[in-house]
């Protein structure tokens, strides 16, 4: 099963009616059942000028992790955290449990775990590690559109669809559930654990950003740490995390798209290796993808444009003859 097969029966949010919405969106990581379309008009609207983005990061800049955490979770509303269950999520997992217990009466930070179907067992294992360490914080799993397990999923979309139509399997697995859970969960600003000593393209990032896709906002309250920092908070403060640690995987991913990273490489070198991608695609400008998909709303709007003409004229003659 092609890229065409899901295209023309898999997804509602590929319908006519929706592809004018799916045309800014990001291809990337990210279950629900509204459309994308209502994503985007029902988000808060949280709104910050270029200067005010600025003038924030200014002042998180100076903030350590913990007071970064305390003072966004005052600042934005519908505030969660996205999470693969990587290391520096964990640590703000953990920080953000310690911050609840210094306020009780705080709203907690809910997690999005975007559960592409393609994750490794040990990452399952740790999901449940979580659960058990901190049992009040709430996890809300998203999967694929219509499968619930693997085998449904290459049932309907294809077998190594993240050989055959990586970027088809970015926007299914990852950016179209991402979208939903955003939508579903009226979500304003998401916690990532992205870092600049991670390198690629995330070596200059600030600690606040606004995608300006959706006009969610990013925050990365470990921006400025080294993967020491991360690693040796987990020891110190005996966070459970994922035991492809300890067996060379510095960044885990799906399966299919993860390795160990060797002595001296990047510590997100182990992903996508061997191909030109560094980002799942939840962190990326518009995928090809979602070029492909801007191309297909603008014919639809052409071929809609034309058919009205059509009408019109139509209605004309029939005026003229009577």
């Amino acid at each position: 099963m092609g890229s065409s097969s899901y295209v023309e029966r898999a997804s509602p949010r590929l319908s006519s009616k929706d592809l004018a919405s799916t045309t800014d969106l990001e291809s990337g990581y990210a279950s629900g059942s509204s459309s994308t379309a209502e994503s985007t008009s029902e988000l808060p609207q949280v709104t910050l000028t270029a200067p005010h983005v600025n003038h924030l990061n200014q002042q998180l800049e100076k903030m350590n992790a913990m007071d970064r955490l305390r003072f966004v979770k005052i600042l934005f509303p519908n505030l969660y955290q996205s999470t693969a269950f990587g290391l520096t999520g964990l640590v703000s997992t953990d920080m953000l449990s310690k911050i609840e217990k210094e306020s009780p009466d705080s709203s907690p930070v809910d997690l999005i775990f975007l559960d592409t179907l393609y994750h490794f067992q040990e990452t399952y294992d740790l999901v449940e590690r979580v659960k058990e360490r901190y049992p009040n914080i709430k996890i809300h799993t998203f999967k694929p559109h219509d499968a619930n397990t693997t085998a449904e999923f290459e049932e309907r979309y294809g077998e190594k669809l993240y050989e055959t139509a990586a970027e088809l399997y970015d926007w299914i697995a990852k950016v179209e559930p991402q979208q939903r859970a955003y939508s579903e969960l009226n979500v304003a600003a998401v916690l990532t654990g992205r870092r600049r000593s991670q390198g690629g393209e995330r070596d200059k990032i600030g600690v606040l950003e606004v995608e300006e896709e959706t006009g969610i906002i990013k925050i990365n309250p470990l921006v400025d740490w080294s993967f020491a920092q991360v690693k040796q908070y987990i020891t110190d403060n005996n966070v459970p995390y994922n035991v492809l640690l300890d067996r060379g995987y510095k960044s885990v991913g799906d399966w299919h798209s993860t390795s160990p990273v060797s002595a001296g490489e990047d510590e997100r070198a182990g992903r996508w290796k061997g191909q030109a991608k560094s980002e799942c695609g939840i962190h990326n400008k518009k995928s090809r993808y979602a070029q492909y998909l801007q191309e297909m709303q603008r014919k639809a709007e052409e071929e809609r444009l034309t058919a009205a003409l059509e009408r019109v004229e139509r209605e004309q003659q029939t005026e003229v003859a009577v």
